[in-house]
C-alpha cells in the first residue's frame, strides 16, 4: 500500500486531501478513524513521524477539546493521548503516511509534498482555489 490516510469524511480538508490523492492516481487505504478509533503505540508513531506534539495534533474546534479543559496548556500530552484515545475527534486531520513521510495535511496542499506523482490539472479545492494549475504546476 503506498498511502494511508487517517480520514473524517465530514471535515471538508480531508475530503479535499482525499481527491487530490486519488487525482494522482493512487487508491490511498482509508482509515476513518471515527470508527475505528486509535490506539496509544498507533498514536504515539504517527505524532513522532509527523514530527507532532500531541498538542500540535489536538483539535480544537469542532471538537471537545475546550469543554474537556483540554486547552490548558498545563495538561500533559498523556492526558492529551488519553483524551484522544476516548474522543478520536480530538485528534486534527488528515493525517497521511506515505513512504516520503507522515503529515498533518493542513492546508490539505500540504499531501502534495508526500506524492511522487501530481494530479493532471487544472485541480481546485473544494472552496474553489486553484491547486494544479492547467500545466500541471503547483500554484
Amino acid at each position: 500500500m503506498d498511502i494511508v490516510i487517517h480520514h473524517n469524511p465530514d471535515c471538508g480538508t480531508s475530503r479535499n486531501v482525499l481527491a487530490i490523492i486519488q487525482a494522482a492516481g493512487y487508491e490511498p487505504y482509508i482509515v476513518d478513524y471515527l470508527k475505528t478509533g486509535w490506539t496509544k503505540p498507533q498514536l504515539k508513531a504517527l505524532f513522532a513521524a509527523a514530527g507532532l506534539s500531541p498538542r500540535q495534533a489536538l483539535r480544537l474546534t469542532k471538537s471537545p477539546a475546550v469543554e474537556l479543559g483540554l486547552d490548558d496548556p498545563s495538561v500533559s500530552d498523556d492526558i492529551l493521548i488519553e483524551q484522544m484515545l476516548l474522543h478520536p475527534v480530538l485528534v486534527n486531520r488528515p493525517l497521511v503516511c506515505t513512504k516520503k513521510g507522515v503529515r498533518l495535511c493542513r492546508p490539505s496542499e500540504t499531501v502534495l509534498d508526500l506524492l511522487d506523482r501530481l494530479p493532471a490539472g487544472p485541480l481546485y479545492k473544494e472552496d474553489g482555489s486553484l491547486l494544479i494549475n492547467e500545466h500541471g504546476q503547483r500554484v
